[in-house]
């Protein structure tokens, strides 16, 4: 067992220096390295991968999946050099999509929820998450990717924000609107106002002027939706602060069509913008809603015209 689990170590190693995460695969993997060695099994078979991942009980299918999936990362990288390694099948433990839907907001939910944000305590918080929230809403970027903003990423005079070490260490740069920028420099000013010896060079800062954490982001946001009392969705439940980002994404895809553009021919850039590496990702992120069907329609009456 000391092969596995030096060989667990190395496939960690190599699977994060290309840039997945693999948060939890410590304790997972050598959890289960463990149970084969208490088995007396030499390697890695489908057998004592499933009888692993569907150990813990009172849980959901789709937990056993993910323990099953963790499994088969790393035996396929064993059975490169071993043969004997089994890879269990990919659909052992069909789990079926579990991708929720995105919650729908209004442009009202959206100017109530900032407003809201803007009128915490004490006024750097409030401050502070007001022009947070505000970003998130109009550059869809990830939760994580605002918080790790440091002061130097952000170019007001360019209108530019700079996001670094993002998901699969991608980089890329967002052009802001200039409401944006007018908003951000709004809040820079109150915070070196109100914070002239920030702890660290975060852009966003606590009201102890430390850099903002996710889980406290999210709390923050869903004690604001429950303030606003916002009903839940059919399908997507309650709000989710990342359903922000599947906002911007579908938002944006209505405005190519208002525009008259290519949606189709768009994609790629906005798959870019969010930090998407194919557009297949984005496709994620589509789902149907009024505003969007009715545009739609509209483009398609106007092509059937043309056509004619």
């Amino acid at each position: 067992m000391t092969d596995l689990h030096k060989a667990c170590t190395e496939y960690l190693a190599v699977r994060r220096a290309l840039g997945f995460k693999l948060s939890g695969y410590d304790r997972l993997l050598g959890d289960f390295v463990g149970y084969l060695g208490r088995c007396d099994a030499p390697t890695i078979t489908t057998r004592a991968a499933l009888s692993w991942a569907t150990g813990p009980q009172g849980v959901t299918l789709h937990y056993w999946a993910s323990r099953l999936g963790a499994v088969r990362g790393f035996a396929r990288h064993l059975q490169g050099a071993d043969p004997a390694v089994e890879v269990p099948p990919a659909n052992l433990l069909a789990s079926g999509p579990c991708r929720r839907t995105a919650y729908q907001f209004s442009p009202q939910d959206l100017e109530r929820l900032v407003g809201a944000a803007g009128r915490l305590t004490p006024a750097l918080r409030g401050a502070t998450y007001q022009a947070f929230f505000g970003l998130l809403i109009c550059s869809g970027a990830r939760v994580g990717e605002v918080t790790k903003l440091d002061r130097a990423d952000v170019d007001l005079a360019r209108g530019v924000v700079e996001i670094n070490d993002a998901k699969f260490r991608k980089h890329r740069r967002l052009p802001l609107h200039h409401t944006a920028v007018v908003a951000l420099e709004r809040y820079s000013r109150l915070r070196d106002e109100l914070c002239p010896r920030a702890k660290v060079p975060a852009f966003f800062v606590s009201a102890r002027g430390t850099r903002l954490l996710y889980v406290v982001v999210n709390q923050v946001f869903r004690e604001l939706v429950g303030g606003l009392g916002l009903e839940d969705q059919p399908g997507a439940g309650h709000p989710r602060v990342h359903d922000l980002r599947h906002h911007f994404i579908m938002a944006t895809l209505a405005d190519f069509h208002r525009e008259g553009a290519d949606p189709q021919g768009k994609l790629p850039l906005l798959s870019a913008y969010v930090g998407h590496s194919d557009p297949a990702w984005t496709y994620h992120y589509f789902q149907p809603s009024p505003e969007l069907l009715a545009l739609a329609a509209v483009r398609l009456e106007q092509f059937e015209r043309e056509r004619r």
